[in-house]
């Protein structure tokens, strides 16, 4: 591999990184936390609780731990300015607008958590789709030369 085709800050250029980059890093680390979050409290609780199913809130929360990798590492990669980042970040958020749109649909307390997390998926998504963001991370239209 070429560096040109996975850009670091030293062959980027001498720009500062954009704040809507560091701003979507951020937000899609904390899904990564929150995902990770939520996945020892299921993990603690099918260990120690009194879960109507031991294995499967075990599982869960393994689950919920494993799938906090990637909005994790897209958000390492964000912030690096790596171009292959991108990618994993917008499929994150694909995946968070049904799991908020269900949150919202409950009679329960995961009506917040549902706005929560759809305004930070429609926020990373406005931030990561950003021209300014996809020039800061080296990516290209199709049939553009690299300078």
């Amino acid at each position: 591999m070429s560096p040109e085709q996975n850009p670091t800050p030293e062959n980027v250029g001498a720009e500062p990184r954009p704040g809507r980059l560091t701003t979507a890093a951020a937000l899609v680390a904390l899904e990564g936390v929150a995902l990770v979050a939520g996945g020892v409290y299921l993990l603690v609780m099918g260990l120690t609780g009194h879960p109507d199913d031991r294995s499967q809130a075990v599982t869960g929360g393994v689950t919920l731990i494993a799938l906090a990798l990637l909005p994790l590492l897209a958000a390492r990669g964000l912030l690096l300015r790596r171009s292959w980042s991108r990618g994993p970040t917008i499929i994150t958020q694909i995946m968070a607008l049904p799991v908020a749109y269900n949150l919202l649909q409950a009679d329960s307390l995961a009506i917040p958590g549902g706005i929560a997390l759809a305004v930070v998926a429609v926020a990373t998504l406005v931030l990561i789709l950003n021209p300014e963001t996809t020039r800061a991370l080296g990516i290209t239209g199709p049939g553009a030369a690299r300078e």
